[in-house]
């Protein structure tokens, strides 16, 4: 990333790029902010020297998010774009330039806290393990990852020897709610008869009322091949499988997000929000209990109202249930904490679903426990939960959501042991909101557990199937300033390990939802 533009400047001008680093190494700090590098970089300029201001070594000083110094090297991290990142470093005395991979950026900031040379760390990447799937390009198109699945599943839908066109037989067929078949039978076992049925459906379909129901049309449809979930009325059965038909003669991505937003998949959700005391009356202002409490209750008063418009529309009578799973807290402090089952207003099929803490030995912790000390406790809780969500259910969710990072972790354990979709929610993660908290772990250890933390949000980030964000801030930040997530892109915990490849925000797993 070094261009020729730097380069022969820096050759050009090497006595003001010396006098410039200089200048900052004079300060006797060994970790600069963006801000630090600025305002400094102004400071220095205004000693008439004119010529940097305007130069190729103001841009990547523009650029740099931090710095790190320690006589006579001089390290950059350099963020030109959003999400885009490269690093150099500085010989002061020598004045010589080079770029230099993230690990050995990483390294460099570890032995300026903990004062060692070398040694083994373990160092963590990631980006092995997503080398296979597609991943966006451009910044612009950071967050809007279903837009961008629909665009590339529809244009490998049916490109030869891609078996596009099988795939979306075989999804179909799978759809059933406790063991009634929905969408499509095991009658259609080939996409030239998928194609063949469609058309003798159009046919029989054109021919009756609109506003006929599945009842009336059902047993002739099923005779050819399909199942209820088409819709409630002829339109719009007629409606889905004209959309069906559309994608099957030409996939196009605006077609193929609406008729997969008309299939039957989610009558069963799952919310998992351990921290707190969560209840719907007397806990706003109580220890880690604020506007995550509300923000849930209202999502899930919209998620139920949506979602029984949509089974609704779909044509089953089927009612969906939603259980937000949370502490339960014996020491309830005059709040409905200490109750295993709470109906939420607003709803008829949404409840609370608290399950306690366990201590080592099996005995229900009974007190109230800081979101930063609860991660002992998350592992048999996520069992225990798991336990009484199928027992609620009927069954498996089909869906789990996580909010903030114990939630997240919890769904991480419940997703991978019940094989469900997991969705993470993470409005203001912690790492962002406390200055060097990963470098500077061992210090905030017995306070904050960073790096307990900060390693569960690895972890679920990693494993969601997608993430739920409300800005684009969330994920990458801005031009001048890095997104939460995309903080955890690349970090370092001195003496724990040090993360090479953490995340990816080009991932499609990101979606921004106002």
């Amino acid at each position: 990333m070094i261009n020729e533009e730097l380069e022969s400047f820096i050759s050009a001008h090497r006595d003001e790029a010396y006098l410039l680093l200089r200048h900052y190494l004079n300060l006797g700090r060994p970790f600069l902010l963006h801000s630090d590098l600025q305002d400094e970089f102004k400071n220095f300029c205004s000693q008439q020297h004119t010529r940097l201001p305007d130069s190729p070594l103001a841009g990547v000083i523009r650029a740099s998010q931090e710095a790190v110094v320690n006589a006579p090297w001089f390290y950059l991290a350099v963020r030109p774009a959003v999400a885009r990142w490269y690093y150099l470093r500085f010989h002061v005395e020598q004045r010589v330039l080079e770029e230099i991979p993230v690990e050995e950026f990483l390294a460099f900031k570890e032995r300026q806290v903990d004062g060692t040379e070398g040694g083994w760390m373990l160092e963590i990447d990631l980006q092995p393990f997503n080398r296979e799937f597609p991943r966006m390009q451009q910044a612009r198109s950071i967050g809007r990852g279903v837009e961008f699945l629909n665009r590339h599943l529809s244009s490998r839908l049916f490109q030869p020897l891609q078996g596009g066109d099988r795939r979306l037989l075989g999804f179909l067929r799978v759809h059933q709610h406790q063991g009634e078949q929905l969408m499509l039978s095991r009658r259609i076992s080939s996409v030239k008869g998928l194609r063949r049925a469609l058309r003798r459906a159009e046919e029989y379909l054109a021919a009756q009322s609109r506003d006929a129901s599945w009842k009336e049309v059902g047993g002739t449809l099923q005779s050819i091949g399909f199942e209820p979930g088409w819709g409630r009325t002829v339109g719009r059965m007629r409606d889905t499988m004209q959309l069906l038909a559309d994608i099957l003669e030409a996939p196009d991505p605006v077609a193929l997000e609406r008729f997969l937003g008309r299939i039957p998949m989610i009558f069963k959700l799952a919310i998992l929000s351990p921290h707190g005391y969560f209840g719907q009356a007397n806990v706003l202002g109580l220890p880690d209990t604020g506007g995550q409490v509300v923000y849930i209750l209202d999502q899930v008063r919209a998620l139920e109202k949506e979602m029984r418009q949509r089974i609704f529309e779909q044509g089953l009578d089927i009612e969906p249930r939603i259980l937000v799973v949370t502490r339960l807290i014996p020491e309830a402090r005059g709040t409905t904490c200490d109750q295993r089952m709470e109906p939420i207003a607003g709803t008829d099929y949404s409840s609370i679903l608290r399950v306690p803490f366990r201590s080592a030995t099996g005995e229900v912790v009974r007190h109230w426990i800081s979101r930063f000390e609860v991660w002992p406790y998350l592992e048999t809780f996520a069992a225990e939960a798991g336990r009484e969500l199928v027992a609620e259910l009927g069954g498996r969710p089909d869906l789990i959501v996580g909010n903030y990072s114990d939630g997240n972790l919890v769904a991480s354990l419940l997703a991978n042991d019940l094989r469900v979709t997991q969705c993470n929610i993470a409005h203001a993660l912690e790492k962002t909101k406390y200055l060097y908290s990963d470098l500077y772990w061992r210090e905030n250890e017995d306070q904050y557990h960073f790096a307990a933390q900060f390693t569960a949000d690895l972890i679920a980030m990693n494993a969601a199937d997608f993430i739920i964000t409300s800005t684009y801030q969330e994920i990458a930040g801005r031009q001048d300033g890095v997104g939460q997530y995309e903080s955890y892109q690349s970090f370092t915990m001195p003496g724990l390990y040090r993360v090479v490849n953490g995340i990816d925000v080009f991932e499609p797993k990101f979606n921004i939802i106002s």
